[in-house]
């Protein structure tokens, strides 16, 4: 069975998921996640694709971001992926690939899983039990959006503005939201989407999405998919 293309619209919020190899490392030390980072600023900033949270973990990195184009995404991650590989490559000495395939990606219904899904990236760190808490960790959005530094790389998303009316209050608010976590349907159910490509929502936003691209979008829907509408 031929393989799905990547689900990617503008405007839309999508979870993205980037494995090393055989799950060999693709950070080091310090200054490959310094590198990653500002390249991830850079190809962001000239694809028009803006980020709202992510995380580097010494294996893989999620990011969650909003292209303006639909090719934007795939711009993107096909400049930083090359643009990294060949820094690392060259740096530790080593050759051939890095990554684990292509990279994964999905489709979010952004009112029941932005949040969520900032909170399930940012806690990534401390499953894998490489810190205690999400502030402990220095790569990952959660710095920016607790209040502990302005990050040039996160461009907030609108569920983000909307949990309080300062600063103060948006970042009492998502610290209390990371302490409480995300409960284990949904964490699974963002891993899930995200590996398989399939739009995570409900079934009306959903079934809108479809509307909206030729590729299939939902595992469950039969028959052909239906046509895209022309502007």
């Amino acid at each position: 069975m031929a393989r799905l293309p990547r689900l990617t619209l503008a405007g839309h919020v999508h979870h993205i998921i980037q494995r090393g190899n055989n799950g060999q490392a693709v950070f080091v030390d310090t200054a490959d996640y310094q590198r990653m980072l500002e390249l991830l600023r850079q190809q962001a900033q000239a694809c028009q694709v803006a980020v709202h949270g992510y995380v580097l973990m010494p294996n893989h990195f999620h990011v969650l971001a909003t292209p303006q184009e639909d090719t934007g995404l795939a711009r993107m991650m096909q400049a930083l992926g090359r643009s990294y590989v060949r820094y690392f490559n060259q740096r530790h000495q080593r050759s051939g690939t890095l990554w684990e395939g292509r990279y994964r990606c999905t489709v979010l219904q952004p009112e029941r899983y932005v949040l969520p899904c900032m909170v399930y990236i940012d806690l990534n760190p401390v499953r894998a039990g490489l810190c205690q808490q999400a502030q402990d960790y220095a790569w990952s959005s959660y710095g920016h959006y607790s209040g502990a530094r302005a990050d040039p790389l996160v461009s907030a998303h609108p569920q983000a503005w909307a949990l309080g009316n300062t600063p103060f209050a948006r970042e009492a608010r998502y610290a209390e939201l990371v302490q409480s976590g995300v409960d284990s349907a949904s964490q699974a159910a963002l891993t899930d989407a995200a590996l398989r490509g399939w739009a995570l929502g409900d079934a009306q936003f959903v079934a809108n999405l479809q509307k909206l691209t030729p590729r299939r979008v939902s595992k469950g829907q039969a028959g052909r998919p239906l046509a895209s509408k022309t502007p």
